[in-house]
């Protein structure tokens, strides 16, 4: 069994137990349960689309924590010019596991 869902115009898959990044939120603590409303599709013995949501259906998560991405390379350069410019970034994102799928 498995659900679809929208959190902050990103969707991802979830499933019992399973561990999704999410984007970034500062003001989860670790330990805290998180719930999503905006679930698209749930799946199992009879399976439910919503249009655009599924009514009554959501999904609960614990946060497990803060963590980084991984480090992400840019390089800029421009022929002929002698400029060569090389930057990095890491995305942070917020962990959650899945604990239950309703509806």
């Amino acid at each position: 069994m498995y659900a679809v869902v929208e959190d902050r115009n990103q969707q991802f898959r979830a499933t019992p137990g399973e561990k999704v990044l999410i984007a970034h939120q500062p003001s989860l603590e670790p330990g805290s349960t998180l719930t999503f409303d905006h679930v698209l599709l749930v799946t199992g013995d009879k399976g439910r689309v919503g249009t655009p949501y599924l009514s009554g259906a959501k999904v609960t998560a614990r946060v497990l924590g803060h963590v980084q991405g991984p480090k992400l390379v840019i390089q800029k350069y421009k022929r002929r010019k002698n400029e060569r410019r090389r930057t990095g970034f890491r995305a942070r994102y917020t962990e959650v596991q899945i604990e239950a799928i309703e509806g």
